[in-house]
């Protein structure tokens, strides 16, 4: 693993060695065991869109590995003024350790990978976001136990996460099933993936279908950051797609419910739903911190046993 720039990159195995680290640093954190594994090392963060979550774990995560993290900004970079992704990629890789970026477009991610020397973290594009289901399958093990036989159940827009979950949950042995507004639905090439695993995958205009026996249902907001114009149109479309009693009551009884936050109550999620499952949602948001921190020290110090 030279770079993670979407989870289909990962096997079955490299998944299972990410999670199982971050169980580690996770243990060793709660502790006080130190483990300043990147001690000396720079990560660079771009961020073209803002972050809460993503930023914090991140420079926090590289301060508990003994290393410095430098925020970067697209007022900061040349890349915000036209300079090319590949001659930006050249020049930080002479500076830094890593390159971590959440941006809009999956090709500039990319295209940093190809065009620069050292390993780069995709923290969110509209294509993917692989560190947040890192962190949700981490999660869903501390809670669950294991993977294989579980039923996971995304409702909301076909966008990044659900493209992630679908990758991740399948790779791990779990039944997927994603319910989406008919315009809404996940992209063609994450369909063809899914084909992959037949039997353990399926995609329905119905949240309840979808949801029935389910032991983790997921969520997001209707319209992600740089959808803000269609914020009232996705309203409309997305009535009946929320994450409420009537869904709980067909999933089994000690169903999880997982969401990467920020949350719209009352919009994708009922309050009563939330509050009810808080511990785990937050849970999840803590295991930001602990599976980018095992996916730092995998790219930045592959040596690390």
């Amino acid at each position: 693993m030279k770079h993670l720039l979407t989870l289909e990159q990962l096997s079955k195995e490299e998944l299972l060695d990410i999670l199982n680290l971050a169980d580690q640093l996770k243990y060793e954190n709660k502790n006080g065991i130190p483990h300043p594994i990147l001690k000396g090392k720079t990560l660079g963060m771009i961020f073209q869109k803002s972050s809460t979550r993503t930023r914090v774990s991140f420079e926090v995560g590289m301060y508990q590995l003994g290393g410095e993290a430098l925020f970067l900004s697209n007022r900061d970079l040349q890349i915000g003024r036209g300079e090319p992704v590949q001659d930006t990629a050249r020049v930080l890789s002479r500076y830094l350790d890593g390159i971590m970026i959440r941006t809009f477009a999956q090709k500039e991610v990319e295209d940093l990978a190809k065009y620069g020397s050292i390993p780069v973290i995709n923290a969110l594009t509209d294509y993917c976001h692989p560190c947040q289901v890192l962190a949700d399958l981490m999660t869903i093990r501390e809670y669950k136990g294991g993977f294989e036989g579980l039923k996971a159940t995304f409702i909301g827009d076909g966008n990044n996460m659900a493209n992630s979950i679908i990758v991740g949950c399948l790779k791990l042995g779990m039944k997927v099933s994603i319910a989406s507004p008919k315009k809404y639905e996940v992209c063609d090439h994450i369909k063809e993936f899914a084909k992959k695993y037949p039997g353990m995958f399926e995609m329905t205009n119905d949240p309840l279908t979808a949801a029935k026996d389910s032991d983790v249902i997921f969520t997001d907001v209707y319209a992600s950051m740089g959808q803000e114009s269609e914020s009232q149109i996705r309203l409309e479309a997305f009535k009946g797609f929320q994450v409420n009693k009537e869904v709980m009551s067909v999933a089994h009884p000690d169903c999880m419910v997982q969401h990467c936050l920020p949350a719209h109550r009352e919009e994708e999620i009922t309050n009563e739903v939330f509050e009810a499952h808080a511990n785990e949602i937050f849970d999840e948001a803590e295991n930001r911190l602990h599976a980018q921190k095992a996916v730092m020290v995998k790219l930045m110090a592959p040596d690390y046993k």
